[in-house]
């Protein structure tokens, strides 16, 4: 290994130990020992060290295709300990900073999309549902309204039906008007029955739009 490639072996690994020092802090940051359980932190910290040692050969391999000295180690350490010297506060510092303003910008972007976009749609769908509910109530009411005129008018429309057919009735013999009788009770038991099925439905439907 000639002089120039032992002196660029060197740089590169007291860079590594340096950027080794700032990715332990990194993972430290993040990683927050004390709220993990006791694998999850064994699992990580296994899988860290064998992402930094793969990236330290990696290094090593570009610089003097992976020959490794003694001086190797002696130059990570010093990497290391230069950055726990120099620059690890600094280090610290923007890397709170740098958190501190992703966090801003995420919190100003949920809103921002909370602003514009969720609460417009959740508010036009509201009142969406308020007209149409709104709607239901008109028309529900117009229909009772309806049916009562309807009734109404049948009533007096059939009113001298009515009067006549009672004179005429009176005409009838009486085993046929006991036959019919029995029939009108048939079937006045049958519209009864109808007659509850629609007013069951009908409250039924006021109390979906009265919710």
């Amino acid at each position: 290994m000639s002089l120039t490639t032992q002196f660029y072996t060197m740089l590169a690994m007291i860079a590594m130990g340096s950027i080794f020092g700032a990715s332990l802090d990194t993972y430290n940051r993040f990683l927050q020992r004390g709220k993990r359980k006791r694998w999850i932190v064994f699992v990580n910290d296994v899988m860290f060290w064998i992402i930094q040692g793969l990236a330290i050969f990696y290094i090593l391999f570009l610089v003097n295709y992976g020959e490794i000295r003694f001086y190797i180690f002696i130059a990570l350490v010093c990497g290391f300990a230069a950055y726990q010297a120099l620059m690890k506060n600094i280090y610290l510092n923007l890397l709170e900073i740098l958190i501190n303003t992703i966090i801003a910008i995420y919190q100003f972007l949920v809103k921002l999309f909370m602003s514009l976009i969720y609460n417009p749609i959740k508010w036009i769908i509201l009142a969406l549902i308020t007209i149409s509910v709104a709607l239901g109530k008109v028309l529900l009411s117009l229909v009772q309204l309806f049916a009562k005129m309807l009734l109404w008018t049948l009533k007096v429309i059939f009113y001298p039906i009515k009067w006549i057919g009672t004179l005429l009735w009176k005409l009838v013999p009486v085993a046929f008007r006991k036959f019919i009788e029995k029939i009108f009770q048939r079937l006045a038991g049958i519209l009864k029955k109808a007659k509850n099925k629609i007013i069951y439905i009908f409250k039924w439907i006021r109390r979906i739009f009265n919710k």
